[in-house]
């Protein structure tokens, strides 16, 4: 019955234009409380998350890949919320690679009718057709994995349903990942330094 609901195309869209939402908000309530400007702050909300929080981050990270409601860029602004950009990059990288490597698993251990009902839409009957030339949808999985904005959680769905070796697939996930991830990760250090120098202008 949850299952269900939450692969409802409405629901979806519904938690994708939420989660970003509650993240502008997020956002905007550490920097009035000065957790994105004041270093003494963000040291103790660090410290006060305690030793597991990176373990915990990085699940979560693995789970939104598996189960792809919230979009990618919403945990790369939390790493580097909350752990900075080197870090943070770390975090979203292992995670990252985790769930794609578990989405892969699951879509080939379960078959098309799961992969279906997980990432199932018009972007993951695109990508079908690429399926009757492994060697093709090698370079295209390697293409795209490489680039981010690009819809790598599907991807790993439909990868599970090609011919495509494991290693083969993970080698390609932790060699195309990291310039991608990176892209998010400083590319939102980016835009929280943006936002911040516009809002403190704006409040002044």
């Amino acid at each position: 019955m949850i299952k269900n609901w939450i692969r409802n195309p409405h629901v979806k869209k519904s938690i994708n234009i939420a989660s970003w939402v509650a993240t502008g908000l997020f956002l905007l309530w550490m920097w009035r409380a000065g957790l994105l400007t004041d270093e003494n702050k963000i040291r103790a909300a660090l410290e006060a998350s305690g030793a597991f929080a990176p373990l915990v981050f990085i699940a979560i990270q693995a789970i939104q890949v598996v189960i792809p409601i919230l979009p990618g860029a919403v945990g790369c602004v939390f790493g580097v919320v909350f752990f900075g950009s080197l870090k943070g990059f770390l975090y979203n990288y292992i995670g990252i690679c985790l769930g794609s490597i578990a989405a892969f698993y699951l879509s080939r251990r379960y078959g098309s009718a799961f992969a279906r009902q997980m990432a199932g839409g018009k972007t993951f009957e695109k990508y079908l057709h690429y399926l009757d030339d492994t060697s093709r949808f090698e370079k295209v999985l390697a293409f795209l994995i490489f680039f981010p904005f690009a819809p790598d959680d599907i991807l790993c769905y439909v990868a599970g349903l090609s011919r495509i070796r494991f290693e083969r697939f993970t080698t390609i996930i932790l060699l195309g990942k990291p310039f991608a991830i990176w892209s998010y990760t400083m590319g939102m250090v980016y835009l929280i330094n943006v936002a911040t120098k516009v809002a403190g202008k704006i409040i002044l």
